[in-house]
């Protein structure tokens, strides 16, 4: 670049995560924030290296100042010991099974106690402290199993292999959208809040430990402008199909 504002290319490890993030086997990343950071660096001056990890690495990766990015990623507490948070979106996670009739649990806490339901998970993924104290205690209990992805996560429901899982709706409905292996699960989801997970922001993490102040800062305001100006949840409706938000994500602003 002529004039780059960042002084050094940004490393940004991604993982998929249904239509926000698509890293096909051949070409470039593709999806809502791939498009984002390409289109903010465009603007702005900065020039983001993006590659391909699974998404437990890309979070250990940020954790250990090896990452300058970890997108995209709800907040949560652990996470802030690490990086400053850059909100972009809301976006909420649900228990997400196969429809049926069956009586599920209203909370986190109640499926910690329901010892007949099996869950899965994606591994690395983060929707706070009562999610992650779910975790530990089906881990404990053994009602636990983890999955590199949201597709992974499907193709174990649909095997039977789990009764539920826990994430945002729109990740694993994109992630049904865009595998054909998957697809048909599309019209049989069924959706079941918890009390503990409500509205949570939904964006970036910028490393402390890998950025400099001067950077950080550049990114940060970037990106804000990005949120406040319309462009990140323009994006989000470019990539999506209409009604696959519904109900899991809402603009930040």
């Amino acid at each position: 670049m002529a004039q780059a504002a960042c002084s050094r290319v940004i490393q940004v490890p991604l993982a998929p995560v249904g239509l926000s993030v698509l890293l096909p086997p051949q070409g470039a990343a593709t999806g809502v924030y791939p498009e984002l950071l390409r289109q903010v660096g465009e603007a702005d001056g900065c020039l983001f290296a993006m590659s391909a990890v699974p998404r437990a690495r890309q979070e250990l990766m940020f954790e250990s100042g090896r990452s300058d990015v970890l997108v995209p990623a709800s907040r949560t507490p652990r996470r802030d010991e690490f990086g400053d948070f850059v909100p972009l979106i809301q976006a909420r996670a649900m228990m997400i099974s196969l429809r049926s009739d069956r009586v599920l649990p209203s909370s986190l806490r109640a499926l910690a106690q329901a010892s007949e339901l099996r869950v899965v998970l994606v591994r690395g993924f983060d929707y706070g402290d009562a999610y992650q104290a779910l975790l530990k205690e089906l881990g404990r209990q053994g009602r636990l199993r983890l999955e590199v992805d949201p597709v992974s996560v499907a193709r174990v429901l649909d095997a039977g292999g789990a009764d539920l899982t826990v994430m945002a709706p729109s990740i694993l409905a994109s992630a049904l959208y865009a595998d054909e292996r998957v697809s048909h699960l599309l019209g049989r989801l069924r959706l079941d809040a918890a009390e503990e997970l409500g509205w949570n922001d939904s964006g970036v993490y910028l490393s402390r430990a890998a950025l400099g102040e001067a950077d950080r800062r550049h990114l940060q305001e970037s990106l804000d402008k990005a949120a406040r100006s319309g462009l990140v949840w323009k994006l989000f409706k470019q990539f999506y199909p209409a009604g696959s938000m519904e109900g899991s994500l809402r603009p930040k602003y």
